[in-house]
């Protein structure tokens, strides 16, 4: 049976991008996925490319290398992902002081320029101006996340890489604690290192194993529209996004995430909406800490809870068709991911726990075939999952 130098668990864009880069760059690759037709976090995703948010030397860097990666990746794919550049408005609620808001955001390396009311409504008229105090606007980068994703795994079958798609199972391990291929519901794979880039279920897949990881999911919600006439002329956010608080707050105590079933904080929303090239929407976010992945939400609360939320900022977006989706997404302690080996078994490496996978994944990537084939990098060691 086929050797491969590296199986790659899970064909989100995460899996996908490196599956690619590693494919690249010489090594014999295998992408193993679990669905035909995905049901993960990139599926429902966003797409949005915030290069202007970085505010440490590690996010600035990567951030410039990102968005530079996905002004050309389209070319060097051969296929189209859809990349474009628009106005991010992050709109502030009528009881907060625009400047107040916008002092927060001084620290990007590009900071959100303040604008009225007015000119919030001029660059998106379907705002409703009477819940706003005002907005900050930037240009935000952004893809068709199912179409990058495919692009990159494309490319990779072009390049010699397989993919096939089947249940993990377990991993195959040696009593010398040697990572040597997984073992799936159809066949087992053998290889000489075995990554997992599977997302909101990597620390249950660790833990099968007896490894603790401090790589940690939510439970996101959006709802998903078909094509409309209603045309949107931004993308739109909150500016005083909570989703990153229930990540940090939610991190403080490891132990937590060993209760099977328990809710660590509060679920929140982020009322925000983008609009794809075709004309369909996402419009969403719930973001709920539940310590179980497979736990059941009620999903006609959740549409209606964002339905309303929606309905106050855009109302014209009220009363279209629509299917509620949920999805895990995964994050760590401080926004930077999991990269590198896991110590307890030699061969198997983690790629995984990117809070804004767009912008830092195509660079971090790169960064990680080279360095696995020889290559010193600091930023990659920064990221071990030992930090």
């Amino acid at each position: 049976m086929k050797t491969y130098d590296w199986i790659v668990i899970g064909a989100g864009i995460t899996g996908a991008a490196l599956a690619y880069e590693l494919t690249k760059i010489g090594f014999s690759v295998l992408l193993l996925e679990q669905y035909q037709t995905p049901q993960n976090a990139t599926r429902y995703s966003y797409g949005g490319i915030s290069f202007w948010s970085a505010t440490t030397a590690i996010t600035k860097q990567l951030s410039e290398e990102g968005i530079t990666r996905h002004r050309i990746l389209s070319q060097e794919l051969r296929a189209d992902t859809q990349f474009r550049e628009l106005d991010l408005i992050l709109t502030i609620p009528v009881d907060i002081n625009p400047e107040i808001m916008a002092k927060f955001y001084q620290e990007v390396v590009i900071p959100p320029r303040l604008i009225s009311i007015q000119e919030a409504c001029e660059l998106e008229p379907l705002l409703n101006p009477e819940v706003i105090s005002g907005a900050l606007t930037v240009k935000h980068g952004h893809v068709h996340p199912e179409k990058t994703t495919q692009a990159y795994i494309q490319a990779m079958v072009n390049l010699g890489g397989e993919i096939r798609f089947g249940q993990f199972l377990e991993l195959v391990t040696t009593p010398s604690q040697k990572c040597t291929g997984v073992k799936t519901n159809n066949t087992t794979f053998n290889s000489d290192n075995v990554v997992i880039c599977a997302g909101g279920i990597s620390r249950k897949l660790l833990k099968s194993m007896g490894i603790a990881a401090k790589i940690y999911f939510s439970h996101a919600e959006i709802i998903e529209t078909p094509p409309i006439d209603i045309k949107l002329h931004s993308l739109v956010s909150p500016a005083n996004l909570q989703r990153y608080e229930l990540e940090a707050e939610c991190t403080q105590i490891d132990e937590l995430w060993d209760n099977p079933d328990y809710e660590i904080v509060p679920s929140i929303l982020d009322a925000g909406v983008v609009q794809f090239l075709d004309g369909s929407l996402r419009l969403g976010q719930i973001s709920r800490a539940l310590t179980n992945p497979q736990a059941k939400i009620d999903s006609a609360a959740s549409e209606k809870w964002l339905r309303e939320s929606i309905r106050q900022i855009l109302p014209s977006l009220n009363n279209i068709p629509g299917k509620w989706h949920h999805c895990i997404a995964a994050f760590t302690h401080d926004k930077l991911p999991l990269i590198g080996a896991i110590g307890e078994f030699s061969g198997l490496h983690i790629f995984s726990g990117f809070s804004s996978p767009f912008i830092f994944l195509p660079p971090i990537a790169v960064r990680f075939a080279k360095f696995v084939s020889g290559q010193e990098d600091e930023i990659i060691k920064q990221m071990s999952p030992e930090r």
